[in-house]
């Protein structure tokens, strides 16, 4: 046990959604409103602020998506201050996609089960499951015993047991700032739009691309996904290699999130970052690419790549 009485034992699930009558649809109210909401603009009325504010929201905080809660709190692939790690929690759950450690409990499980039983966001039950059914399927408790080298720190367990503060804070402040058209256009809209943005790694991620690794999952490279998730959508360069905090490992692989946080590393915000290591260059650990359909099918009578191993939960 340890602050707020929270417990490192793995929470008791009643029971796993399979059919729509089965999933908590109350629970999942906050999620329709939000998308709701922006229709009231019709209303109010819009200015270019609005849309300013939507814009520069849904690329700050999917910074704090991408960079924090995957890659610094998930991964630990690089390190930073406590006061700046708290900065950095405070901004990425601003995004509204509950705490950190809850956010890292679970992707790395998901690293752990990939595409396999026991994965909160499993593809092969569908795209609408993987991208937001499993948030309703009985996955609202942390699991603090995946987090251990989180849950140490006081600080973040109070905002991860109490999540809605920063979107809270934020939202208020965009209508103190723009008034009801900002915070429905601003706050509102960008949210719901970064939400799926962020989705569609745990779904589309798994289905749509290429493969250049045999990771033992369906993770693909998706150029088109890297744009609006600056940079994430190079799934399976990731799932290959995890503890590299690029994750567009060849120089035409745009990755913004790790140019962020190189400028970070510069100023002397965070530092270590792990790059990835020489072995993933190594076209013998790569499958040949001969067009997605025939990849898979080729891959293991041609060439034997087992995934790197590398730790799901970093800190224990």
């Amino acid at each position: 046990m340890s602050f707020l009485n929270i417990s490192y034992e793995t929470p008791a699930r009643p029971r796993a959604a399979t059919k729509l009558s089965e999933f908590q649809w109350f629970g999942a109210t906050p999620f329709i409103v939000v998308h709701l909401l922006p229709l009231l603009a019709f209303w109010t009325g819009t200015r270019w602020q609005d849309w300013a504010c939507c814009v520069a929201l849904y690329w700050v905080r999917m910074f704090g998506v991408t960079g924090v809660y995957h890659r610094y709190f998930s991964h630990r692939t690089y390190k930073t201050s406590r006061v700046f790690q708290f900065v950095l929690a405070f901004l990425a759950m601003s995004s509204s996609q509950k705490g950190v450690l809850w956010w890292a409990s679970n992707h790395r499980t998901h690293h752990k089960l990939s595409d396999k039983d026991g994965d909160p966001h499993d593809s092969r039950k569908g795209f609408w499951y993987s991208h937001f059914g499993w948030l309703y399927d009985y996955r609202e408790a942390t699991d603090y015993g995946k987090v251990k080298d989180l849950a140490r720190y006081p600080e973040l367990v109070f905002l991860n047991e109490y999540w809605v503060i920063p979107p809270l804070v934020l939202g208020v402040a965009v209508w103190l700032a723009l008034g009801w058209s900002g915070l429905l256009i601003g706050f509102f809209l960008s949210t719901a739009i970064l939400w799926h943005g962020t989705f569609t790694i745990n779904s589309l991620s798994h289905m749509l691309g290429n493969q250049r690794y045999d990771a033992g999952d369906d993770s693909k490279n998706n150029w088109f996904l890297a744009i609006v998730t600056m940079g994430e959508g190079w799934h399976n360069n990731h799932h290959h290699f995890m503890g590299s905090t690029r994750q567009g490992f060849y120089w035409w692989e745009y990755d913004f999130t790790y140019y962020i946080l190189r400028f970070f590393q510069a100023v002397g915000l965070v530092w270590d970052i792990k790059e990835p290591p020489a072995r993933v260059y190594d076209v013998a650990h790569q499958l040949p690419r001969r067009g997605a359909t025939a990849v898979l099918e080729t891959a293991k009578a041609v060439v034997s790549v087992a995934p790197v191993a590398v730790d799901p939960t970093p800190g224990e």
